[in-house]
């Protein structure tokens, strides 16, 4: 189905019976996983992270898309995530990145579910898990290089794995996280975690042997560093097709030019129009009277507001598209509805779409546009649209 059919609010469309919802494009989706497939080194491994919903595309159609693209395992951050997707009938491996209670990891961790391990307390809650099913459960050191947020020290990564190995636990992994490398072109300190982490990685495999996962790469390193590369990648918000900032991207441009990576965003956002009305000169739109027109004009009230994930801070600072044109935001965005001007789009009517996020025509709406206008990342943009949304997988 055309997306311009969409758009020009067809009543026997797949959409007729949602007022806003949420499109994943499975063919964005499998270009980028396939983007990386060619840019990482031969035999690594993707890890495809899907965790908050994954980045607010829906886990569900991301996970699907995902498993049958190949990806080698998914990661999320909490035990309800892991349900999920066991609900689903996902069978692969599973790596939980956040923090689990001894009760989570007694409700969600089975033999195909990796734990990324930072404490002794999650460590022998694990054991005695797995002295209950009678398997030895996986799960891989997480050494802190310089976040100082979750994990061990590089020191004493060696003697943590050798007590999980004790404790008959599977050393599967050991794994780090960068701290500075998407807010700068500056990548000494990135440099220095690799370094910190090939002894924390050497320390641990001195203790246990060979392990099979080796991982240190979020998007931003995927891009841009192949030492980082070693044997598994974590990929995030460039599996959703957009660049982790303006530094990683000019990073990318420095160093290779325009060729080589076109990331293609999975999402877009619609809603209808519920009301359409003229309004007077001067007359106030909205909670607090912020903004009056100067003319006669149209208003569409669209019915999605930050309820629904679209934020407030985008008063009078953001813009839609309808019927492949720009229709800027007045007034305050309310919990679920906030208002556009549309006088110089004189032929819409009631229950045309509007785009919140993606392309009409030949305009588009980024994420980081709104990111931008609302002073936060594209991370939190698309992250915190409303799990209520619906979300529809589209080809």
């Amino acid at each position: 189905m055309a997306i311009r059919a969409t758009l020009r609010g067809v009543e026997n469309d797949r959409f007729a019976g949602l007022t806003n919802w949420i499109e994943v494009s499975r063919g964005a989706l499998e270009h980028n996983i396939s983007l990386f497939r060619r840019l990482l080194n031969p035999g690594t491994a993707i890890l495809a992270v899907v965790k908050a919903n994954a980045y607010g595309h829906g886990l569900e159609q991301v996970a699907r898309v995902c498993v049958s693209s190949g990806v080698e395992m998914l990661g999320v951050h909490t035990a309800d995530e892991v349900a999920a997707l066991r609900r689903m009938g996902v069978e692969l491996p599973i790596m939980v990145m956040g923090y689990l209670t001894p009760q989570q990891v007694a409700d969600v961790v089975d033999p195909g579910v990796h734990v990324l391990l930072s404490s002794y307390q999650v460590l022998e809650a694990l054991a005695a898990h797995g002295r209950r099913l009678g398997r030895s459960l996986a799960v891989h050191v997480k050494v802190d290089t310089g976040t100082h947020r979750q994990g061990v020290n590089p020191g004493e990564a060696g003697q943590l794995a050798a007590a999980a190995r004790s404790a008959g636990l599977t050393v599967a992994g050991v794994a780090t996280h960068f701290a500075n490398i998407e807010d700068t072109t500056d990548h000494t300190y990135a440099y220095l975690q690799l370094e910190r982490f090939r002894g924390a990685a050497a320390a641990v495999q001195e203790q246990v042997g060979a392990v099979r996962w080796v991982h240190a790469a979020c998007s931003a390193a995927a891009l841009l560093f192949r030492e980082a590369d070693f044997g598994m990648v974590r990929v995030g918000i460039s599996l959703y097709g957009h660049w982790p900032s303006k530094e990683t991207h000019l990073s990318w441009l420095l160093e290779h030019g325009r060729d080589g990576v076109k990331l293609e965003p999975v999402l877009a956002w619609r809603a209808r129009a519920g009301q359409v009305k003229e309004v007077e000169a001067g007359a106030p739109i909205g909670y607090g009277l912020t903004y009056r027109p100067t003319r006669a004009s149209r208003i569409a009230v669209l019915p999605v507001g930050y309820a629904e994930g679209y934020p407030r801070a985008l008063s009078s600072r953001s813009r839609v598209l309808l019927r492949g044109r720009a229709a800027p935001v007045v007034g305050r965005v309310c919990m679920n509805i906030f208002m556009v001007d549309v006088t110089d789009i004189p032929d819409l009517r009631d229950g045309d779409v509007a785009t919140l996020i993606g392309a009409d025509g030949d305009e588009r709406v980024t994420a980081e546009e709104l990111a931008e206008n609302a002073g936060t990342i594209n991370y939190e943009i698309l992250a915190r649209l409303s799990p209520s949304l619906p979300r529809v997988l589209v080809e």
